[in-house]
């Protein structure tokens, strides 16, 4: 259940007003990857970059209470920190995180969006729209082609191109190797018996994207 994703963006129209339109509206500074607005008139609210350690035990806290609803599973702290460079994160401009999310890669053209969560203050704002437009150029540049989520939030991974799918999209081979695999989210994905309780109510949903297309999503909304 730890890929579940929490109602992080419950007015898309809200959003829709708070992000940036197209990659002009974004700048990409020189150090750790961050996107920002670009309007030198206008200090950004937030930004999006990619989690360092020292981010993990906010990280954690910004899980906690979505897994007290169910909604997400949290790992132990050992987790987050074997885990951290998944994640990408969302700082404030007072460097107070208020957004996380994780790419995990499963095979060669494939991987999940997982732990994607938004402070509850800051629900509706464009911060979980900003780092799936990360998270998802993360993608690209691995040179994957495609995108699974297992989530409550059909509407918000539609906007990214994501689409409902039945069934595992790999093939016996691959099946076989993930069988292999310790994490539950792989499970998840194979939808073994195991963790059934985990998926319940849940939608699987996969992106296929090409890993060259720039501004891949801006089309999306």
């Amino acid at each position: 259940m730890d890929e579940h994703i929490p109602a992080v963006e419950p007015d898309p129209w809200r959003v829709d007003r708070d992000l940036p339109r197209t990659d002009h509206d974004l700048r990409r500074t020189e150090h750790d990857g961050v996107l920002q607005r670009s309007d030198d008139d206008a200090p950004a609210p937030f930004v999006v970059r990619a989690a360092l350690p020292r981010d993990v035990p906010q990280i954690r806290d910004l899980v906690e209470p979505y897994a007290e609803e169910r909604i997400l599973i949290a790992k132990e702290l050992v987790g987050y920190y074997e885990g951290v460079q998944e994640f990408v994160v969302a700082e404030d401009a007072s460097g107070y995180l208020i957004g996380c999310g994780a790419l995990h890669v499963m095979w060669t053209d494939l991987a999940e969006i997982r732990t994607l969560a938004v402070h509850p203050n800051w629900r509706g704002r464009g911060v979980g729209h900003a780092m799936m437009r990360m998270l998802m150029e993360r993608a690209r540049t691995l040179g994957l082609t495609r995108v699974f989520c297992l989530t409550f939030e059909v509407r918000f991974f539609e906007r990214h191109g994501f689409r409902p799918i039945a069934g595992t999209p790999v093939d016996a081979e691959v099946y076989t190797q993930l069988l292999r695999s310790h994490d539950d989210g792989v499970a998840e994905f194979l939808d073994l018996a195991r963790v059934k309780p985990n998926t319940l109510g849940n939608t699987r949903m996969l992106a296929e994207l090409d890993p060259g297309a720039a501004g891949w999503g801006d089309a999306q909304r």
